[in-house]
């Protein structure tokens, strides 16, 4: 045995299998996530010789073995931490079979990096990958293949909380570096996010407190704390809740679903709230205009005391001008209560016409 490169004029052929039997402890702040694999090398080493009274097409080795060969320079390009399992025993096994191909078995526990892109989160569809790359052997010596029978295996037992692993790719990733071409083999999970937890502690309390911010249009006009404290306790509520929408993800720079959705959420409410100070406004308005009125009113019946004979028609003018402010106090009072009015159609019916739009961009196109 030998532990040099087994160099005999062609490059050495690695073939792979994985079987992965666990996913898990997705982390979208961090963005990494954990795999258990079980990781299988096969390669030829001609160098070998075998015992002539070997009757077996295969005899498993004593692992010490793996000090005294050679073996690929393989290791895991996205990984940031990897576990080799030892209990009960060390999980891992070597074969020799008789047309001198070395099988290398081992279980292991892997936290790679997976860059996600939250764009359009929580509609998201994440592509994680898993990629085992030579070390120091270009592609003239060394290059990595797929098993040609079996070199994938995926638990069906995978169960994520709030992902589905819709397919699994397999994928040469040879890469080009300035030393020469290293052979790579790559995994490609497709995960989609499942909407159910979203729909239940985002999306419908976010449309019930936008809902609620318009029971004020049928509240009085002249009930200002009412209106007023409706309001903003509906923005303030609805803050925390995009607040904690956003607890489990980095702060990224990009635009969201998520963000879209709940902005649009909010300008409803402070709209809201703004037509409550439109119409509040107008009325406030309609109390001043009484109200100097009456006191131009109380001033000229002052002054007529005062007088021996009444001007008649300095008594027809007031009344005239009495008539004209009533009139136009008539006229503003019928303008807030119509905004009232439109805005009790007007608020659901674009509210609703947005919500259609984004779930079938996000959902039905995307």
């Amino acid at each position: 045995m030998s532990e040099s490169y087994p160099f005999n004029g062609r490059p050495t052929i690695v073939r792979y299998h994985v079987t992965v039997m666990g996913l898990d402890s997705i982390n979208e702040e961090s963005m990494t996530y954990a795999a258990d694999i079980f990781f299988a090398q096969s390669w030829k080493d001609h160098r070998l010789r075998l015992p002539e009274n070997m009757s077996s097409e295969y005899r498993l080795l004593e692992v010490s073995w793996l000090q005294n060969i050679w073996r690929p320079d393989s290791f895991f390009k996205n990984a940031k931490a990897v576990t080799f399992q030892t209990m009960t025993i060390p999980n891992h096994y070597v074969w020799i079979y008789k047309d001198k191909t070395i099988l290398y078995m081992v279980k292991l526990t892997l936290i790679l990096s997976c860059a996600m892109n939250f764009a359009a989160y929580p509609h998201d569809t994440q592509h994680c990958s898993l990629e085992m790359e030579s070390l120091s052997h270009t592609t003239d010596d060394l290059i990595f293949d797929w098993e040609e029978e079996v070199p994938l295996v995926v638990s069906d037992d995978i169960e994520l909380p709030q992902l589905d692993l819709i397919q699994t790719e397999k994928k040469d990733c040879t890469q080009h570096y300035s030393t020469g071409n290293f052979t790579c083999l790559k995994l490609t999970f497709t995960l989609k996010r499942r909407l159910g937890y979203y729909m239940f502690h985002t999306y419908i309390p976010t449309c019930l407190i936008v809902i609620m911010s318009w029971v004020s249009f049928w509240i009085r006009p002249e009930a200002v704390p009412a209106r007023v404290t409706l309001g903003v306790t509906s923005l303030l509520t609805l803050s925390t809740q995009h607040a904690k929408s956003l607890d489990s993800l980095p702060p990224v720079s990009y635009i969201k679903a998520i963000d879209i959705f709940m902005a649009t959420c909010t300008v409803f409410v402070f709209l809201s709230l703004m037509e409550f100070a439109l119409v509040n406004v107008i009325l406030e308005e309609c109390v001043t205009m009484k109200l100097k009125q009456r006191i131009k009113r109380r001033k000229f019946e002052e002054s007529l005391k005062d007088v021996e004979v009444q001007n008649d028609i300095l008594a027809i003018n007031m009344e005239k001008k009495s008539s004209a402010v009533s009139r136009s106090v008539k006229r503003r009072k019928i303008w807030a209560l119509r905004i009232d009015q439109v805005s009790r159609v007007l608020f659901p019916l674009t509210f609703g016409g947005l919500t259609v739009a984004y779930w079938c961009f996000y959902v039905v196109f995307n």
